[in-house]
């Protein structure tokens, strides 16, 4: 998006009060914990060594960064400088002190080095390892790893975030009853778009219709986003899981961002951008409000969802329509204002817009001929 594009969204955003915070409560939807997250994941060097220190009943402390930059904040110990390796590091974690690694984990700089965070620096643990972990990590950045002795857990640390790694089987079962629901709304958003497409080539769709669908759809990406956070914790164990997701997916958020642009009262451009990141950071509560998500596409609240009636601009079924371009997508839509004006347009209207020519205006027809009749299947298959 241009900059300026950007500023307009964004000025727009805090004129119309919409919040950027996250709405669910999972620490790894921060990107650099889950960066962080995916370095220590199963298959990983990193986790191959943490997974020896747990099963010899050793705790460690491993702080991932820049040696030099984090000079100040460590005194004494082994100074090594040796290439990574799971086994080395594992024999260095049975000395009382920390591990310094480098931020690339391919050397291996310090061992048994004690650590000397700033002690003013607010902490909510209670022992010592994690307690001087999150300091560390709070005061640089750092990614720090710390292996409890006792409890025989792994927790990251990296700025403010924290996270407890649950064991590997616990997160499969999770995945897995999660891969379970994400199949059965998938399933559900599959019948409102086949029942929306219907009747936006009958132009007879309604604001419930609308809502619905767009309802679905961000509970299926949010379900699906869930998943792929889970994948990455899982590594190497996840490549199966990934590819039953990349399945499950499809083009959900595709399909979710081209209904707020062809639905929105004020137009596809900022106000559509706008939306779709309010939508993306409603509570579940908001999405089950339809007040609140007419809200969102531009309109007023209280309104009969089903009797106000709603013209789609085009873009969602145009786009499925193989090798027709994003932009002349755009073209069409400007030029002819409503999907029910495409489909109504003659072969000489179509090659009138600028970008599509003779070859293009079939493709169009015929492809929404195709669509149509695809259409009129599924419903009655889904009868």
């Amino acid at each position: 998006m241009p900059s300026n594009e950007q500023a307009r969204v964004e000025r727009l955003s805090d004129e119309l009060g919409f919040t950027r915070t996250p709405s669910e409560d999972d620490p790894r939807r921060d990107p650099q914990l889950l960066h962080a997250i995916e370095k220590i994941a199963p298959g990983t060097p990193l986790r191959q060594a943490v997974d020896d220190v747990i099963r010899s009943h050793e705790g460690a402390l491993i702080v991932i960064g820049d040696p030099q930059e984090l000079a100040f904040l460590y005194s004494g110990g082994l100074k090594l400088d040796a290439p990574f390796r799971p086994q080395l590091l594992y024999e260095l974690a049975k000395m009382d002190g920390a591990i310094i690694v480098d931020a690339a984990i391919k050397r291996l700089a310090w061992a048994n080095v004690q650590l000397m965070p700033d002690p003013t620096i607010p902490s909510d643990e209670t022992g010592t390892r994690h307690r001087t972990a999150e300091r560390v990590a709070k005061q640089t950045g750092a990614l720090v790893v710390s292996v409890s002795q006792q409890r025989e857990t792994v927790t990251v640390f990296v700025g403010a975030a924290r996270y407890q790694l649950d064991p590997v089987a616990d997160v499969l079962a999770k995945t897995n009853q999660a891969l379970g629901t994400l199949e059965t709304y998938r399933q559900r958003l599959e019948q409102v778009l086949t029942r929306l497409t219907a009747l936006e080539f009958q132009n007879a769709v309604v604001l419930d219709d609308v809502l619905v669908t767009l309802q679905r759809a961000e509970m299926t990406s949010r379900m699906a986003e869930r998943i792929e956070r889970d994948t990455i914790e899982l590594g190497s164990e996840g490549r199966l899981i990934r590819l039953q997701l990349e399945e499950l997916v499809g083009n959900v958020p595709m399909d979710r961002d081209a209904i707020v642009r062809d639905y929105h009262a004020a137009g596809a451009g900022a106000e559509a951008t706008i939306a779709l990141e309010a939508l993306r950071a409603l509570p579940y509560q908001g999405l089950v409000d339809f007040d609140r998500l007419s809200e969102l596409l531009g309109l007023a609240r209280g309104l009969n969802v089903l009797d106000h009636a709603m013209q789609p601009r085009g873009y969602r079924v145009l786009s499925k329509i193989p090798r027709l371009p994003e932009a002349v997508v755009r073209k069409v839509v400007a030029a002819f204002g409503t999907f029910d004006a495409v489909v109504r347009a003659s072969q000489r209207d179509l090659e009138a817009v600028e970008g599509v020519g003779a070859v293009r205006a079939r493709e169009i027809r015929d492809g929404l001929r195709r669509l149509q009749e695809h259409n009129l299947v599924d419903r009655y298959l889904q009868l």
